[in-house]
């Protein structure tokens, strides 16, 4: 296995580790700190370590944090969100990935966040609240819902959130990852 190779997994995991604990510590914040932070993580698995590992972490982690009791409860919706997720990597990946680090490129930075933020969103919203949660067995009316609003605009403002830290740090990360990559 290559040096650089096993970089990106042990990346790939820690951000992982890192998104989880997170989510583990900031539940009781409520959704808009803790999908925030989550966002963020994803971003910085995508544009900063690599895109398999954005892709990788994106849609694993909702089944984790399902299986540790910090997720969706129900494994159907979990599915979607874990989709959700691989929509605003891609996204993210295709409209920013060769701008993120440029302070230059801040307003394309911004369009191309806020495009990845609408369109996991706008997925959420149409394909799981409008067609496939009222079809999932178990869920009473009151469940239905809560979880529709929570998979409605407070995506939108967690994707935003978790996309403003992102041109906020990201730049910072990239950078130290390069100056890192010239020492060894």
């Amino acid at each position: 296995m290559k040096k650089n190779q096993l970089l990106i997994i042990t990346n790939t995991a820690l951000v992982l580790a890192l998104l989880l604990t997170i989510q583990f510590m900031t539940r009781s914040f409520g959704q808009f700190v803790t999908g925030s932070l989550v966002n963020l993580l994803l971003l910085v698995a995508v544009l900063v370590v690599d895109f398999k590992s954005g892709l990788f972490i994106g849609a694993v982690s909702p089944f984790l944090a399902n299986l540790l009791g910090i997720g969706p409860a129900f494994i159907q919706i979990v599915f979607f969100v874990s989709l959700a997720n691989i929509i605003f990597i891609c996204v993210a990946w295709t409209l920013v990935r060769k701008t993120i680090e440029s302070s230059k490129r801040l307003i394309n930075n911004v369009l191309g966040l806020f495009v990845a933020a609408c369109l996991k969103t706008a997925f959420l919203w149409v394909i799981l609240v409008n067609f496939a949660l009222p079809f999932i067995p178990g869920i009473n009316e009151k469940q239905l819902m809560l979880i529709s609003l929570s998979f409605s605009w407070p995506q939108l403002i967690t994707s935003l959130g978790g996309s403003l830290l992102a041109i906020l740090i990201i730049p910072a990360l990239i950078k130290a990852k390069k100056s890192g990559h010239r020492q060894v």
